[in-house]
């Protein structure tokens, strides 16, 4: 069964994109496709495999109601500022609709220059596009709203990066690929009729309770669904590494794993990101520097919010005052069940505050301790194991609940060394650790006995100091 396409995003206006078809590839071969998610947006898995299907997910045949295009964008990149970037190794093929109603995005990662490309060949190489699978997914597994995989291909080309790979593409899907950066783009050409189509379109996509020009209330779900997706990261040792605006989804999503990372050692000014020098966006920075993208946001809707520029500033800055508050429940709901307490104040955030310190001095391993609060072993992965001891008793005076911390705590997430491992594999023509990863990684928290050597922290020579973009 073919897919019945659309493209919504194509009846914008033209200038919000330019339509293209990928670069063909010479011989494509699909190394993964996610069947149960092919499922959910109601895709026939067979077709997907076949000839007809691989077309299509390698960019060589665009199927029937599918209009390619790549979207224009700008942002702040670590703080300077882009006026047009845009999808430059992307291509929207269209939407399809699931059973349960969802619109699901199409989209080609890694299909060849477009106007947007800069200086780049538009294409991706393998390790990106499997990173991106395993982690995009394990992150739905984990819980957090996310750009998904569809399928992962070869494409038969090689891409020069630091030295020749294996070329790739992966078809990502998500609600939209909208950006704070979209907003951005419109508000920067001082394009107030693109800014309201932009907020149209967006609202009925993610917020179909908002009226499609309540820019207040619009700007209001962002903080809230970011708010909430951030104290999700930081509940799993998450590291996005580019948190630019153009890579902040205004519904909510993670989206663009490029150089992210998962915490081994926990320490709060972690980062992994090469291009982060100054550690604008490390692990601890992650909270704030939402605020700095949200007020990027609310900038670029002052025109919609209020004719009146200084009662649209006092509005905008109303609804940023609330993230703070939004922000903390949020992060209270994500840490008091990893300690086991359905909720608390003050001194439950303490305690967790606490542990997390005493986990920095001790270079204890942020998913291994907290998993590790079941069975009494978190105390053995600290280096003075008395840290530990004086931080329990207090815990133990709570009366934590092992059915909340079962719930909280993965067994296994994307490891570094691991992935590094997977793709390293994959290079040298054996896929099966690609997969067999993927697999383990769909049951974090109940992962059975066949995951034990996944949930291994690296050794010393094993360990992941950078991690880099792909680009």
């Amino acid at each position: 069964m073919t897919p019945q396409f659309d493209n919504s995003y194509a009846r914008l206006p033209e200038r919000f994109f330019t339509k293209q078809s990928a670069t063909p590839v010479p011989t494509p071969s699909l190394l993964k496709l996610n069947h149960n998610l092919a499922g959910e947006m109601g895709l026939d898995a067979e077709w997907l495999a076949s000839n007809e299907g691989l077309a299509m997910l390698a960019g060589n045949d665009t199927p029937a109601g599918a209009e390619p295009l790549a979207q224009v964008y700008a942002g702040h990149q670590f703080g300077g500022w882009s006026p047009r970037l845009g999808d430059g190794r992307a291509l929207l093929l269209g939407e399809v609709t699931g059973p349960d109603g969802q619109h699901w995005d199409i989209q080609l990662k890694g299909s060849g220059r477009t106007p947007y490309s800069r200086s780049g060949d538009g294409r991706a190489w393998l390790g990106p596009v499997i990173r991106e699978y395993l982690v995009s997914e394990a992150m739905a597994a984990l819980g957090v709203p996310t750009t998904r995989a569809l399928a992962a291909v070869s494409t038969g080309e090689t891409v020069l990066r630091e030295a020749p790979f294996p070329g790739a593409i992966l078809t990502r899907v998500a609600s939209s690929h909208i950006r704070v950066g979209t907003f951005q783009y419109f508000a920067s050409q001082k394009d107030r009729d693109g800014l309201e189509t932009l907020l149209a379109f967006s609202v009925e996509r993610h917020y179909p309770e908002l009226a499609p020009n309540d820019a207040l209330g619009f700007l209001s779900s962002v903080v809230e669904a970011q708010a909430e997706l951030v104290a999700k990261w930081m509940g799993l040792g998450f590291i996005h590494g580019v948190m630019n605006t153009d890579n902040c989804h205004v519904g909510g999503l993670t989206i663009d794993y490029g150089p992210c990372a998962f915490l081994d050692t926990y320490h709060p000014a972690k980062v992994f990101s090469s291009i982060d020098q100054f550690g604008r966006y490390a692990y601890g920075a992650q909270p704030e520097i939402l605020v700095w993208n949200l007020a990027q946001l609310a900038s670029a809707l002052l025109p919609l919010i209020d004719e009146d520029s200084e009662k649209a500033v006092e509005a905008a800055q109303e609804v940023l005052h609330s993230y703070g508050p939004a922000y903390t429940s949020a992060w209270q709901r994500n840490f008091f069940p990893k300690i086991g307490l359905a909720d608390g104040g003050e001194e439950e955030i303490a305690l967790v505050k606490d542990l997390m310190l005493r986990m920095a001095d001790n270079q204890a391993d942020f998913t291994l301790t907290f998993h590790a609060l079941l069975d009494g072993g978190a105390r053995d992965l600290f280096i003075d194991p008395t840290a530990f001891d004086a931080w329990e008793a207090t815990w133990r005076d709570h009366q934590p609940d092992p059915a909340l911390m079962a719930k909280a705590n993965p067994g296994v997430i994307p490891r570094n060394h691991q992935i590094e491992r997977v793709i390293k594999e994959a290079v040298a023509g054996n896929m099966d650790p690609f997969h067999e990863m993927a697999e383990v990684l769909s049951r974090p928290f109940d992962p059975g006995p066949e995951a034990a050597p996944w949930q291994k922290p690296p050794l010393e020579e094993e360990l992941v100091q950078q991690t880099f973009c792909g680009t």
